[in-house]
């Protein structure tokens, strides 16, 4: 075993421990059991509740997924043989996870709904969210401190942010997993360093989820150059170094092999990803799709995390302060962790920020490493602030004092945090509910179709739709490039051929291409929506007005963000009597329509 591995012991507790009048009183601590209750509950929930954030998250994996498992689905261009800039090895597993997970209950005739799968694979993607966090919420327990895991916990459980991105079907998600798995391993020096198996993690979350999420790894590896020239144990270093990179290419010759067979050709997607977002140029790549100042991330972040950010900034700035003036006796190398720790979190949002298209769901790989800073800055101010030292002016405060200012703050977050999240699953639950009708007895027939016009990006799956019931697009005022269809070609030899048949009027530039759209005729059922703030148009008329043409099936509540308060968009306000008129939420109605007879 090498002398930093030796030296990990010493590292063990980098952040101060609360002075208290037993130095011997060992902190509270929450085993890893309950945590993973803690952090499952939160997560299934969210998988069972969250509304949708992303209509990506819709087109390009629930719909291939579906595709893989009912033959039949929407396509974007991403998944044109002539892009490949998605993996099917990613939609795979998924699909196999519905699979095998449903066969039994299939072959018992329990399972009757698509919408079934829907929810199953949500919740599977929750309980490997939740396995995780355990395990990171364990490591963090047992190499910095346990205050500092119960804080992480803390930060996760009660911020909205997470209540998006645990369940959700994304690469960015998956990353995400991945990432605590990662830092897990580099972190914990039990038994000695476990370099390789860090960056293969990174490696999995790189390949299968999203190729950026690589540089999250890199505080890392910096750490493993320093020590190994600190200690002269540089060829240990590099046959670590080398074990990671040996599985990182099996893992991604392992995906290239799967893509390779589903596209009929030698793909390999990550770097297509990475070609098409770093090098295109002019009217290609991902700036096309919308750009945002920089302050994006900022404030996207202050809403979804609330106090946890800027604690979450703060982490750096307070450990220095903390070794370089409190504790001057701290080691060089447990500084060097430290940083290392809280790094990462500072790299992946200054990467972003300088990127002009931004979405939300391109934070979900570094929100385990925000939780992790906010929780170090939270015990590094409570240790100090709780201090009973003469010596130190805060040792003055009466401690119910100390404790009304402790939680004032914190009380503040969970409340914003959960009325966030509960304004968020009332006001935009709707797309997820009112296809429910369609699922009862003689309502649809084989061959019917469901037609989105304004609401397309809102389509929840078409593991909504009962079987042989297709999603189908009309004319509206967007004038983009929408999804086309998988293609259902029998005669083709071999398996899934709309995987690797080349689609017509597909493209890289977001141009609009007609033939996507059906003749309002062909719906036999029609989603709309009629908001306050909203005025019909020639091509978006008020569909639910029409009563001649079209019956209502079902009308669930939509809130209508244009006409509502900002601080009703932000969290839940109650439709009471007791609020003002003008900060209470207003709302629409997001309808289901029939075609009449």
């Amino acid at each position: 075993m090498s002398s930093s591995t030796n030296q990990s012991a010493s590292a063990a507790q980098p952040l101060p421990q609360k002075v208290t009048r037993n130095q011997s009183e060992k902190p509270p601590e929450l085993k890893p059991r309950i945590a993973f209750y803690i952090f499952a509950c939160a997560n299934i929930t969210a998988a069972i509740f969250s509304p949708i954030q992303d209509c990506d998250e819709v087109f390009n994996y629930w719909e291939p997924t579906h595709y893989l498992n009912h033959q039949y689905g929407l396509q974007t261009w991403e998944y044109s043989p002539e892009y490949a800039i998605r993996s099917w090895a990613y939609s795979g597993i998924h699909s196999l996870i519905i699979w095998l997970g449903l066969f039994p209950f299939r072959m018992l005739f329990i399972v009757s709904s698509k919408t079934v799968e829907f929810y199953f694979l949500r919740v599977i993607l929750a309980l490997v969210c939740t396995l995780c966090q355990t395990r990171f919420y364990s490591v963090i327990s047992r190499t910095i401190n346990e205050r500092v895991a119960v804080y992480f916990m803390f930060a996760l459980v009660f911020s909205p942010g997470m209540y998006h991105a645990a369940p959700a079907y994304l690469p960015s998600s998956f990353a995400m997993y991945t990432t605590m798995l990662g830092f897990s391993a580099f972190m914990d020096w039990r038994g000695g360093l476990k370099t390789a198996q860090g960056i293969m993690w990174f490696a999995i979350g790189s390949s299968l989820g999203w190729p950026f999420a690589g540089a999250l790894v890199l505080p890392f590896v910096a750490e493993e150059l320093i020590l190994a020239v600190a200690s002269g144990e540089i060829s240990q270093c590099f046959r670590r170094l080398l074990d990671g990179a040996v599985r990182s290419f099996i893992i991604l010759a392992a995906q290239t092999g799967i893509d390779s067979f589903f596209y009929k050709k030698l793909t390999c997607v990550p770097l297509n990803i990475v070609l098409y977002n770093v090098f295109s140029g002019g009217s290609k790549g991902p700036n096309i799709y919308g750009v945002e100042p920089w302050h994006f991330y900022i404030r996207n972040l202050a809403l979804n995390f609330n106090i946890w950010f800027f604690l979450a900034l703060g982490a750096l700035p307070l450990l220095l302060l903390q070794h370089l003036v409190v504790q001057k006796s701290v080691s060089k190398q447990t500084i060097l962790r430290n940083v290392v720790f809280s790094g990462p979190f500072y790299l992946w949002l200054g990467i972003f920020t300088l990127q002009p298209h931004k979405e939300e769901r391109f934070m979900y790989p570094a929100y385990p490493a925000l939780a992790l800073n906010a929780a170090i800055s939270l015990h590094i101010l409570l240790g100090n602030f709780g201090s009973a030292d003469p010596r130190h002016l805060v040792s003055k405060i009466p401690p119910m004092v100390k404790l009304v200012i402790v939680m004032l703050p914190l009380l503040a977050s969970f409340n914003v945090g959960m009325l966030r999240t509960i304004g968020t699953l009332t006001g935009y639950a709707a797309p997820l509910n009112v296809y429910t009708p369609l699922s009862q007895s003689g309502v649809t027939s084989p061959g019917d179709k469901v037609c989105l016009g304004k609401e397309w990006y809102r389509f929840p799956s078409s593991y909504h739709l009962p079987d042989g019931v297709h999603a189908k697009f009309i004319k509206s005022d967007f004038s983009g490039l929408l999804p086309g269809e998988f293609s259902e070609d029998k005669t083709n030899p071999g398996l899934f051929p709309g995987t690797w048949l080349v689609p017509a009027g597909m493209n890289d530039e977001n141009q609009e291409d007609m033939g996507k759209y059906v003749d309002i005729k062909q719906c036999d059922f029609l989603v709309d929506s009629r908001l306050p703030g909203s005025s019909p148009s020639e091509l978006e008329p008020d569909y639910i007005a029409d009563t001649k043409t079209w019956e209502t099936l079902k009308c669930v509540p939509f809130l209508d963000a244009s006409q509502t308060h900002i601080l009703g968009r932000l969290i839940w306000i109650p439709n009471s009597p007791l609020i003002p008129v003008r900060y209470r939420r207003q709302w629409g109605d997001y309808c289901l329509l029939r075609r009449k007879a």
